[in-house]
């Protein structure tokens, strides 16, 4: 038993031990306490759009079918401003500009297909609540949830496809902060969940009357988009 309690006490030093060489002198030690600072934005982003599509039959007898078969990267860049609340949760306000377009596929059952870029150009408004964990040495993981409203910049209007101006929805993510001497550089990966039908659906602004076919073809989109940013606070 005495052999087994000095094992023991020996593991137990051991870990304290090695516990106390993995610590390290921390950069910014009361960076956190700050109760308001500001930051910048910049990375990339993959726009979607979940389409349910409306079986509607056109003018001509047939039923058009949308899809977004690929997807092309975007550009993101934005400010960040974050409040203070507590040790472990913060308030951030992080305007974005989100750059980037989506590639429809319109088909029939015929086999006949139509295929077209729109540029989506956004800035989104989110605000979110930043949930920490307890700081090591000189990282912090984070989870963050919130809601977002966004504007649709530059639409650009007779084409197959128009989306309306204003869209709004939910927002998660998360991310790790690194503490550098001067600042944060803070990796966060995000996934926004649009809440609004965001497709145009009276076309009043197509001169060529021939576009109607596509837009009757979806009776509902609701955008979706992943955002991999880096922080500089």
């Amino acid at each position: 038993m005495n052999k087994k309690i000095n094992i023991l006490i020996f593991l137990i030093l051991a870990a304290n031990t090695l516990f106390a060489q993995k610590q390290k002198i921390w950069n910014q030690p009361y960076g956190d306490q700050k109760l308001l600072h500001f930051g910048i934005s910049i990375g990339m982003n993959f726009q979607d759009v979940i389409l349910k599509n409306s079986g509607k039959v056109s003018d001509t007898g047939e039923t058009w079918y949308a899809t977004l078969p690929e997807y092309s990267p975007g550009l993101s860049v934005g400010l960040l401003g974050d409040l203070y609340l507590n040790p472990y949760m913060n308030l951030r306000f992080t305007p974005m500009l989100h750059f980037g377009d989506k590639q429809f596929e319109f088909v029939t059952e015929s086999g006949e297909h139509f295929k077209t870029t729109i540029r989506s150009n956004y800035m989104s408004l989110p605000l979110d609540l930043k949930i920490r964990a307890m700081r090591l040495n000189n990282y912090r993981p984070y989870v963050i949830t919130g809601i977002y409203s966004a504007v649709e910049l530059g639409r650009k209007k007779d084409e197959a496809v128009l989306f309306k101006p204003l869209d709004y929805g939910l927002t998660i993510g998360l991310g790790c902060d690194f503490y550098l001497p001067i600042i944060k550089v803070v990796p966060e990966l995000r996934f926004s969940f649009g809440l609004a039908d965001v497709v145009e659906h009276k076309r009043t602004d197509l001169t060529d009357n021939r576009l109607q076919k596509y837009s009757d073809a979806i009776s509902r989109g609701l955008t979706r988009m992943i955002s991999l940013t880096f922080n500089f606070e």
